[in-house]
């Protein structure tokens, strides 16, 4: 149901790659990737500094609180988040959001255009540079990837290359708690991505479910190395539904669970319409950055009061 695809095997053989993509992204809307060529040391490093990260006492992480920040970027405590907003289940995980790194004096950020602030970091040995170097290297591989679902939609293979130099891509370390065995316990509630391609790395730790159209929820499996990569609603609206983005969750997990999401939204002026030769639009233009504020307003619970 879920489908394994080799990146390195685009160099070699496009077509072939590019017709396995294609039915992924209309079938189930996720796949896993091998061969991506992301170094396994790095990827290492990332969940080292997150687990680092995650064992702070919760008093010196809520300086960095992304109640904090308009830019959504910081900590996310436990039971901050309600991804799925129509059950009222309120999510067992915490969370650090690092964004498009950019220094203090950038206009975008003197000028406070959405979401263009300023990283904060935690006073941790290697968590800035690692966590860059990842960003930089997860950004470039959902660009490539891009050229591939262009190909599968009849576009030119750079036709989405102008709405990712300078993305909303946000890269999130989680950490789910083991299930305490509560009534309504939800690790991440049901809820689908708001950008256009999201890249997990998990520990291998299961939790993670995908629901497909007419389906019941599927476990996603497990390939040491291997990216969860799935469809985001901004690509879904582009391909004017063509491509499918779908629900997922991720249950209390039995033992502790980390995971690294890399959410490659696009830049915040890149107006989403349906693409050239997909029909009639389904829906109406709207900014990226419209559209992620529109959802995260839908997400975020206040801090409580001290």
């Amino acid at each position: 149901m879920i489908p394994v695809l080799d990146w390195s095997t685009y160099a070699t053989d496009p077509e072939s790659f590019t017709s396995d993509l294609g039915k992924a992204c209309r079938d189930t809307g996720f796949f896993l990737l091998k061969g991506h060529g992301v170094p396994e040391d790095l990827i290492a490093g990332v969940f080292l500094q997150a687990d680092g990260f995650f064992a702070k006492p919760d008093a010196e992480k809520q300086p960095l609180s992304i109640s904090k920040n308009p830019h959504n970027r910081g900590w996310a405590r436990i039971g901050s988040e309600s991804l799925d907003d129509t059950s009222g289940q309120i999510d067992s995980k915490e969370a650090f959001n690092v964004g498009l790194d950019l220094p203090a004096d950038d206009p975008r950020v003197l000028s406070k255009e959405p979401f263009r602030g300023v990283n904060v970091w935690p006073d941790q040995v290697g968590f800035r540079d690692t966590m860059l170097a990842y960003y930089d290297a997860v950004w470039k591989l959902g660009v490539d990837l891009h050229h591939a679902i262009a190909a599968d939609l009849g576009l030119p293979a750079d036709y989405f290359a102008e709405h990712f130099t300078a993305p909303l891509a946000t890269l999130r370390i989680l950490a789910y708690p083991e299930a305490k065995g509560t009534e309504g316990e939800i690790g991440a509630g049901a809820h689908t991505d708001y950008g256009s391609v999201t890249l997990l790395m998990t520990d291998g730790e299961a939790g993670l479910q995908v629901k497909p159209r007419g389906g019941d929820w599927t476990d996603v499996p497990h390939v040491p190395g291997a990216y969860v990569v799935n469809i985001g609603d901004c690509l879904m609206r582009w391909s004017n539904d063509i491509y499918v983005s779908t629900p997922h969750r991720v249950l209390p997990p039995r033992r502790r669970r980390r995971s690294v999401a890399f959410f490659l939204d696009p830049n915040p002026d890149s107006v989403i319409r349906a693409l050239p030769g997909t029909g009639e639009a389904k829906y109406p233009p709207v900014t990226g950055a419209d559209y992620l504020r529109s959802r995260l307003d839908a997400t975020y619970t206040p801090d409580p009061v001290e």
